[in-house]
């Protein structure tokens, strides 16, 4: 490899702009050629005449442009459930991967994708932007030294209402399964606010490029909208380290909040809130206080530390054994209820405008809240709509 790096963008529209931006707008561009943008629909990218401009081939898919050349790396930001086909397809061509989070559907997929990467000998990291951040390195930094004591328990919270559009986005949004019957399971657990539960087991991983391995889950998945898949999910997991996870997430709330969290330690309780540049802060059982900065800033780190890596031969800070802890988790939450529970339809509540109506379950922010601050999920604490769940081993 030269010393400029070759660069595939696949997925240049959507979320794929966050990758897009920062090589289009970094002050150093001597290290590295975008040499393809790959998209069906290149003209949802808000960049493209700056790509264009720059004489960027657009290829409609992977086989074309694999046809047509080759790139160091690929940069795959592309619907979920094409996550894995796609990394073993760049893999086998000889190029580095940073795929966008979550790292694929299913456990099967996950092993694929590490055998494809051991076989080609190059690197993989997943996008989970914290993972990558400053805040949350130096965080997972003082829970591997010993600094917070043994980890006792952590739980997050993210409300995040979505509408209809959101749902109406593609064809894949809210299913389990998409039309050729691959598995997609997409839902808040495994796309929007997939960030917040792989953070818990990532800081709890044994090592810097490592995650907590999960060995239990129980899951209530509940569903609002009229989508195949869950909306709203209260999960919790136990860590092979008998650590317990509290994960509550909903796109169908009447209020926004989250993420938040709270990590207790033996020393010390982790705390990050969702105020406009929050910070996350150790409070130590002395008083002492220990401010790590926000989880949120320079989104873009996952980019260059994963170029940084590739140069110097090194591991991603997360790559697929790190972000396969929360696949496990997801593919046991999916068993863990046999079918999904719709909330009664006397509680469900329709607002909006054609194309922007917004769902929402009356009283379901009070309920999630409650949980979170209780350490329970909704059947544990008596909720008439509640169903609960068996629990899930699995297997490492």
């Amino acid at each position: 490899m030269s010393n400029e790096l070759s660069i595939a963008l696949v997925g240049i529209g959507g979320y794929g702009i966050h990758y897009v931006t920062p090589l289009l707008d970094a002050v150093n561009t001597n290290s590295f050629l975008i040499v393809a943008a790959v998209d069906p629909v290149p003209s949802a990218c808000k960049r493209l005449a700056d790509l264009e401009a720059r004489r960027v081939p657009s290829f409609p898919s992977m086989d074309e442009f694999q046809r047509a050349g080759r790139a160091d790396l690929t940069v795959i930001c592309t619907p979920l459930h094409l996550h894995a086909p796609q990394t073993i397809a760049a893999l086998e061509r000889g190029s580095h991967v940073l795929c966008e989070k979550p790292l694929c559907a299913t456990p099967d997929e996950a092993v694929a994708m590490a055998q494809a990467r051991d076989r080609a000998g190059k690197h993989v990291a997943i996008g989970y932007q914290w993972s990558f951040s400053r805040a949350i390195q130096q965080l997972k930094s003082d829970i591997l030294a010993g600094a917070l004591g043994k980890p006792k328990r952590l739980r997050s919270l993210v409300l995040w209402p979505r509408d209809e559009a959101y749902y109406r986005r593609n064809r894949w949004a809210g299913a389990i399964k998409d039309a050729r019957g691959n598995w997609v399971l997409d839902s808040p657990v495994n796309n929007a606010c997939a960030h917040y539960l792989h953070n818990m087991l990532y800081v709890l991983g044994p090592q810097t490029g490592r995650s907590a391995t999960p060995t239990r889950v129980t899951a209530e998945l509940y569903r609002a909208h009229p989508i195949e898949n869950y909306d709203t999910a209260a999960l919790r997991c136990w860590t092979q380290g008998g650590v317990e996870i509290l994960f509550i997430v909903s796109h169908a709330t009447a209020v926004t909040r989250g993420p938040i969290f709270s990590y207790e330690f033996e020393r010390a309780t982790v705390d990050f809130s969702d105020k406009p540049g929050a910070a996350i802060v150790a409070r130590f059982a002395d008083g002492a206080t220990k401010s790590y900065g926000t989880p949120n800033e320079q989104r873009d780190r996952k980019l260059w530390l994963t170029i940084d890596a590739i140069r110097r031969s090194e591991e991603p800070l997360c790559g697929i054994e790190a972000a396969a802890a929360h696949t496990k988790c997801v593919w046991a939450a999916q068993q863990s209820t046999g079918e999904i529970g719709s909330f009664p339809q006397s509680l469900v509540q329709i607002t909006g405008a054609s194309g922007a109506r917004r769902t929402v379950v009356s009283g379901l922010s009070e309920v999630l809240e409650r949980g979170y601050e209780q350490w329970k999920l909704p059947s544990e604490m008596g909720v008439s709509w509640a169903q609960s769940a068996r629990e899930i081993s699995i297997t490492p």
